[in-house]
């Protein structure tokens, strides 16, 4: 991150004034603090465009309703500038947005018109004062030939529980892309001994203010802000962004549905605010389109999924317990229903119709949870299986993992966390038969700072699982993925203490997937 550097009122004018014709704007003048104390950052990076993101908040963690981020309840003009060089003497594109105090004054750009596949650099001015510059890279042309794409992935970042030195480890890798897969935020306030910060606010987030100051306050964390300026970024959900273990309108508390989706909609406002994601999908109640395709030339597809806006119930969810729990088919027969989704029908179809189509030579499906069964065994022998992943939805996950078969889908590897901890499997139609081909590779990554579950006990479960060829749930860390033609290279990268915000970094194991050869292979 750069310092604060002051700009004049005549260089605030120079840009284009149209984006602010028919509205009243607060006058150009200082702020009280640093309006870009949350940071910078882009996303959905195209071959021609990417989404550039801020927001203002001089005092970002403020408790009036009124005044979200320190800000007087007016429109304020900002300035955006992409430059081709990080000193930005090399300006390709300008203009100016209204921050509007109805969304927290934060700013979406959709910078179009750039070249495919370069750098390039940009920051924001309002109020006479720049905001850090950051680093974005669009994506090749759609169809052009690619050596290489370098990207990172992670999830599950509890503020309370740990610093977030596994992101500046990232950022120093200089990734060409970072995908985040859910639990960006945790909702609730910590019991934990082990506690190291503190949440916003002191309660748990339930309405849009404190899901902004929730949000706020992680995107005040130095080394999240050195990713964010590193790298743009594609992301996705989990459970927690709204509450833990919830499912569609479902609670894990058992709420009245109403009021839950009224708390669903404060949650989903605040994500957009806070994320570099385009205006076509700032929610309409609760209801937010997330996911979608997106190709870096004819190297790679990121099919980016959300398995939890329209994911069926829980299979047996009552009172007195609610969320994930262990479940056995002679108990619940439900798990096996084959019309239980985990991403809704309608997004169901949409993948699949992404499949038969598909053309690149890897295709990523970047979605939050472990998909691979995994059978655990209860202390009287009898198997069960957890209700909250993919193993609470084992028909919706045949489906898709017949239609990679089928659809002859190339190199299709699924990425994705929330189990806080590092796991490298085989994905087949039919887990139950050993000598089943392989149809996919599957990359779990560990948790930012979330303790994982206890190795021992899952460890004892591998033999069930022959499928899984790796597992580790002792390390927090991330996944960092050398992509090329002919390979894919995945280091699991493991901090050696989240409790340690000068944490150091070793790789813990290094996997490749080779071109045709689905299944991960130690090396």
């Amino acid at each position: 991150m750069i310092s604060r550097r002051i700009v004049t009122r005549r260089a605030l004018l120079a840009g284009s004034a149209a984006a602010l014709a028919g509205t009243r704007i607060r006058g150009v003048r200082a702020f009280a603090g640093n309006p870009f104390t949350l940071g910078i950052a882009s996303g959905n990076p195209g071959p021609n465009s990417v989404i550039l993101w801020t927001r203002l908040g001089p005092e970002p963690l403020s408790p009036d309703t009124d005044r979200p981020g320190g800000m007087s309840p007016d429109p304020v003009a900002v300035r955006w500038e992409i430059a081709l060089d990080e000193d930005l003497t090399q300006i390709v594109g300008h203009g100016e947005v209204v921050a509007m105090p109805e969304t927290a004054h934060a700013v979406h750009v959709e910078c179009a018109g750039l070249e495919p596949g370069r750098d390039y650099w940009y920051r924001f001015i309002a109020g006479g004062e720049a905001s850090p510059t950051g680093r974005t890279r669009t994506a090749p042309a759609r169809g052009s030939e690619l050596d290489r794409l370098r990207f990172g992935f992670c999830s599950c970042a509890n503020y309370e529980i740990g610093y977030f030195a596994a992101y500046r480890h990232l950022a120093e890798e200089g990734p060409d892309l970072v995908v985040f897969l859910g639990d960006y935020i945790y909702e609730y306030i910590s019991q934990s001994p082990k506690k190291v910060r503190v949440h916003s606010d002191g309660v748990e987030a339930n309405d849009l203010r404190t899901y902004r100051n929730r949000y706020a306050q992680y995107r005040t964390d130095p080394d999240l802000q050195k990713l964010h300026a590193a790298a743009p970024c594609l992301m996705t959900w989990s459970d927690h962004e709204v509450q833990n273990d919830y499912a569609d309108g479902w609670s894990q508390n058992f709420d009245d549905p109403q009021a839950f989706l009224a708390r669903r909609a404060a949650a989903y406002r605040a994500y957009w605010e806070h994320m570099p994601l385009p205006r076509a999908a700032m929610p309409q109640g609760p209801d937010m389109h997330l996911y979608g395709r997106f190709d870096f030339g004819a190297l790679a597809s990121f099919y980016v999924l959300d398995a939890r806006q329209f994911r069926s119930r829980l299979a047996c969810d009552q009172p007195p317990k609610g969320g994930g729990k262990q479940i056995t088919d002679a108990g619940c027969p439900e798990r096996l229903d084959p019309r239980r989704s985990n991403l809704g029908m309608a997004q169901e179809a949409w993948l699949f119709e992404q499949f038969r189509t598909a053309s690149a030579k890897w295709n990523i499906i970047a979605q939050e949870q472990l998909m691979a069964e995994f059978k655990e065994r209860l202390d009287n022998g009898e198997i069960a299986h957890w209700s909250e992943d993919w193993n609470g939805f084992p028909a919706a996950r045949t489906r898709l993992l017949t239609q990679m078969r089928d659809t002859r889908l190339a190199n299709p590897v699924v990425i994705g966390g929330d189990i806080h901890s590092f796991w490298a499997n085989e994905l087949k139609v039919d887990f139950d038969d050993p000598q089943a081909p392989v149809v996919a590779s599957e990359f779990v990554g560990t948790s930012i700072t979330s303790p994982g579950p206890p190795y021992d006990r899952f460890s004892a479960w591998l033999a069930d699982n022959p499928h899984v060829r790796f597992f580790d749930s002792r390390q927090r860390g991330y996944v960092s993925v050398d992509l090329r033609p002919l390979r894919m290279e995945v280091a699991y990268r493991a901090i050696s203490d989240p409790a340690d915000s000068r944490a150091e970094l070793t790789t813990l194991r290094r996997f490749v997937v080779a071109d045709g050869k689905p299944g991960p292979v130690t090396v």
